[in-house]
């Protein structure tokens, strides 16, 4: 689940935040990014000074630059949970959206309790008289700015939820408990697809492959029959062990099949099958990769009617059997790199 923060200056964000964190969700702010960007470019940290490089950035990288920056973020560390504090511009909410699970939560308060807890918060870059807290406000707002620049009212009026923080914290935290309690019924479950694909992945995890890291599962009336990954030869050494044989010989992916060490994860499903006596007549196959020649013929004479994947492998020949055989061959997006559940 992924959780959008918007909302006025000064409304109380940070309370949102704190009770998002004690449940195991990563903090990560656009603001932040704008001031990593300008220690960068050495410009002192000013209110009005972030605000201008904001809308600078938007200017140099589209209006939705900095929710790309957060999502490219959350992908490369392989997060679950994270509250995405500052949005201020609908492109990033439209960035954002990308994300499976992604809820925008408006907080907001009145004006006159919104600048006396700037001025108790007493921060070097935040305005300490009334004048400058409007000035500022109307400018994060989008009252003057250019559609590239911050539109903070526009995006609140795109949120899922909104919580008016101006009551005490335990009423807040209650309103925040209902809200948040709502989102986690709206999460959807995996369809089939997503969920034997993430089994097929997590099979995948056993590979001992130095290249690819390949699983394969056969499913029949939506029960797992068997399994498989791409690995070394039943009491053989692995490429884990003594390295792999095809980078020495500098063989590109998808030839040359029969040098290699491992058993493909395709193969060893359907063995694993005939080992067991499982019949995987009419099943379907979910595998991380579409398979190669070798791989497509067995899978033709052991009935397979499908082949589902989310990557295709360096084999076009291969793809063209499988359709000449009859064999559905289906590509899905690529499962996420985390399970999710409730403790």
């Amino acid at each position: 689940m992924f959780i959008g923060l918007t909302g006025s200056l000064a409304a109380g964000k940070g309370v949102v935040s704190e009770f998002l964190k004690e449940r195991g969700f990563i903090y990560m702010s656009t603001s932040d990014e704008v001031r990593r960007i300008a220690l960068e470019r050495k410009i002192p940290w000013t209110r009005e000074n972030l605000q201008n490089l904001g809308n600078q950035l938007r200017k140099e990288g589209g209006a939705g630059v900095l929710g790309k920056i957060i999502i490219e973020k959350i992908r490369s560390q392989g997060y679950n949970k994270a509250i995405i504090d500052g949005i201020r511009n609908p492109a990033e909410v439209e960035e954002l959206k990308k994300l499976d699970g992604f809820f925008l939560l408006c907080v907001d308060a009145p004006q006159e309790i919104r600048f006396q807890r700037m001025k108790e918060r007493n921060r070097e870059s935040d305005p300490m008289t009334w004048e400058e807290f409007v000035k500022v406000d109307e400018k994060d707002k989008g009252i003057g700015e250019e559609e590239s620049g911050q539109q903070v009212e526009k995006v609140m009026k795109l949120a899922d939820y909104k919580i008016t923080n101006d009551s005490s914290i335990e009423e807040i935290n209650s309103r925040i408990q209902k809200i948040y309690n709502e989102m986690l019924r709206r999460i959807p479950r995996p369809s089939w697809d997503q969920y034997f694909m993430k089994m097929a992945s997590l099979v995948a995890e056993r590979s001992t492959c130095l290249r690819h890291h390949v699983g394969s599962i056969i499913v029949k009336g939506k029960r797992i029959l068997t399994s498989g990954y791409n690995g070394a030869a039943r009491g053989m050494v692995d490429c884990i062990q003594v390295g792999c044989l095809r980078d020495a010989l500098g063989i590109p992916s998808g030839e040359r099949h029969e040098i290699c060490r491992a058993i493909h994860a395709e193969q060893n499903a359907i063995i694993q099958a005939g080992i067991h006596g499982i019949n995987i007549d009419g099943g379907s196959m979910y595998c991380t990769h579409s398979p190669c020649m070798i791989c497509a013929k067995m899978i033709a004479n052991a009935g397979i009617k499908e082949v589902v994947s989310y990557q295709d492998y360096a084999d076009k020949d291969a793809r063209k059997f499988l359709e000449d055989a009859g064999i559905l061959l289906r590509k899905i997006k690529r499962p996420r790199n985390v399970i999710e559940f409730k403790d």
